[in-house]
């Protein structure tokens, strides 16, 4: 059963997403990720607790060297993360939020979800992107968090992320 939007903003919800700060593409030096507003704006909304995924071992400041990590991380499935994310038993819709790396999504993201049963969940993805959408992020989302049912995502632009306030809230 599908629920409508009402029936989302009901239910006990989690976001768990990946942002990165410094130096983005399109927008320049930024002290919050793209991605991170957007998890804000969801929290706004719905209320939901919120996590964010932390790589062990930071990206470097400068985009440039940070897509080259990024792309090396990615290639080896090497990244750990900070924290794991220990239970989501009592979470009824999780949200999944992360930029798009090359169509898919941050490394730290796939060691963070891959252990985890989402038996039963529902997923809400999103994504930040200059031109990539959602990328493979909803079947990479599959793939990994077997069991849930995976809602359409929404997608935006990074550079305009702070004026999507209302465009969140539609989707949601």
């Amino acid at each position: 059963m599908l629920l409508n939007k009402k029936d989302y903003k009901n239910k006990k919800s989690l976001i768990i997403y990946f942002s990165r700060a410094d130096e983005n593409y399109a927008v320049g030096f930024i002290n919050k990720g793209n991605t991170e507003v957007i998890a804000e704006y969801i929290k706004d909304y719905t209320n939901a607790d919120i996590i964010k995924i932390e790589p062990a071992i930071p990206y470097a400041k400068s985009y440039n060297d940070a897509i080259e990590e990024a792309k090396e991380r990615q290639k080896n499935h090497n990244a750990p993360i900070v924290k794991e994310i220990n239970d989501i038993y009592s979470y009824d819709v999780i949200y999944i939020g992360a930029p798009v790396y090359w169509g898919d999504m941050p490394e730290e993201m796939v060691t963070a979800l891959k252990n985890i049963d989402f038996s039963g969940k529902i997923i809400r993805p999103f994504t930040t992107h200059e031109g990539s959408g959602l990328g493979n992020i909803p079947n990479q989302i599959k793939d990994i968090c077997k069991g849930a049912e995976v809602e359409e995502g929404l997608a935006i632009r990074g550079s305009v992320v702070n004026g999507a306030k209302n465009k969140v809230e539609y989707w949601l």
